[in-house]
């Protein structure tokens, strides 16, 4: 099967003083999102799965109606800033030299509830669990850098890691799932579709 992860489009800027900030996407994510649905909709999908973070649930909408199919919400692809009371787009953080951004480099982010290691089993568990409901489908996957990350790391044998590159907003990432175990990356960080449109891509990239 091929599995189809997915960042998230672009969020809007959110600091709360009580519980989560989990804000939805800004009007160029809404933007970003639908280009990504005009993309992937001709493709053969046979099921979407997103986190239940707005901005991923938000990204997935464009697609899922393009191509007739609900979206599941799996609360184990949740980022791990799932929590937190703010959130501020990486590139902000990084362009303002936020003590923030270097947290995300070196991986010591504060305000999470779970340790890098059982972040990265949480994800591993949740994504195998999909590929092993959809033996030789394809599968989308509308997550967080954050997930995105960990998930390669695990196929690639490396050091669990939330940040060992950087998914630019609304990128594809395929890996191929054998029924025997074998996991195969096929593709990372493919933005073909925001190419031209004078929209943001992220911290890399025009």
């Amino acid at each position: 099967m091929e599995l189809i992860l997915i960042r998230h489009a672009l969020p809007v800027r959110r600091e709360v003083l009580e519980g989560a900030a989990d804000p939805e996407l800004s009007d160029d994510g809404l933007a970003q999102a639908n280009h990504l649905a005009d993309y992937l909709g001709v493709e053969p999908i046979h099921a979407i799965y997103s986190s239940p973070m707005r901005r991923a649930v938000q990204t997935a909408a464009p697609l899922a109606a393009r191509l007739g199919l609900p979206v599941t919400v799996v609360d184990d692809v949740a980022e791990y800033d799932r929590l937190s009371s703010a959130y501020v787009p990486v590139e902000e953080l990084k362009a303002t030299n936020d003590p923030r951004w270097q947290e995300m480099l070196d991986d010591s982010w504060a305000d999470r509830d779970e340790t890098r290691t059982e972040f990265a089993d949480r994800i591993e568990a949740a994504l195998e669990k999909v590929i092993a409901e959809h033996r030789s489908q394809n599968v989308a996957v509308v997550c967080h850098g954050g997930v995105i990350n960990c998930f390669l790391a695990r196929v690639l044998r490396t050091p669990d890691s939330a940040g060992f590159f950087y998914p630019n907003y609304t990128s594809i990432h395929r890996i191929v799932a054998g029924a025997g175990g074998q996991r195969q990356i096929i593709s990372v960080n493919e933005t073909p579709h925001l190419r031209g449109t004078g929209l943001p891509i992220g911290l890399y990239g025009k």
